[in-house]
């Protein structure tokens, strides 16, 4: 099962449309995960049209529109792996001890907020991953984004793609 994690769209403020590379892996992905700030609809019925499945959250910057379609945490159970989705998880530090006290039952929890990259595993075996920005990269070299297998309940073929500048 293929995976694709995105966050912080933030469209159209921060880019008019999501960029072609990551457009191109929608048809390749089994399952798609969109961790907040989307700020248009236009990009929540681009991605429900062209995905297979799609797990969603809405974010800070997301209106009542957006607030009305999403929900501020999501679930899902793919390939023996418990997924969720949240926006915000608070600062860094600390991070992992908080989100694992704060989602037990789950595997892997997919973020945003930051628009900084990352992916650690919390001492009780909760792996965060947040795919960072495909439009923003705030701070960061590269817009980016995830894609990831989901194999026999097991997380491989994480990579973080970085994005060529617009």
């Amino acid at each position: 099962m293929r995976l694709l994690l995105m966050s912080d769209t933030h469209l159209p403020k921060r880019a008019k449309e999501l960029p072609a590379p990551l457009l191109a892996e929608l048809p390749r992905a089994d399952v798609v995960f969109h961790a907040g700030d989307w700020v248009d609809a236009a990009t929540l019925d681009l991605l429900e049209s062209r995905s297979r499945r799609l797990v969603g959250v809405h974010g800070n910057n997301d209106g009542p529109e957006l607030r009305a379609r999403l929900p501020e945490s999501a679930y899902a159970e793919l390939g023996g792996l418990r997924f969720g989705a949240v926006h915000e998880t608070g600062p860094a530090q600390g991070r992992e001890a908080r989100c694992a006290a704060r989602y037990p039952d789950l595997d892997v929890l997919v973020f945003g907020h930051s628009h900084i990259p990352w992916d650690t595993t919390a001492a009780g075996g909760l792996r965060l991953l947040n795919p960072g920005s495909p439009t923003d990269r705030r701070r960061q070299p590269h817009c980016t984004y995830m894609t990831a297998t989901v194999m026999d309940g097991t997380l491989t073929d994480l990579v973080l793609h970085q994005l060529p500048p617009r």
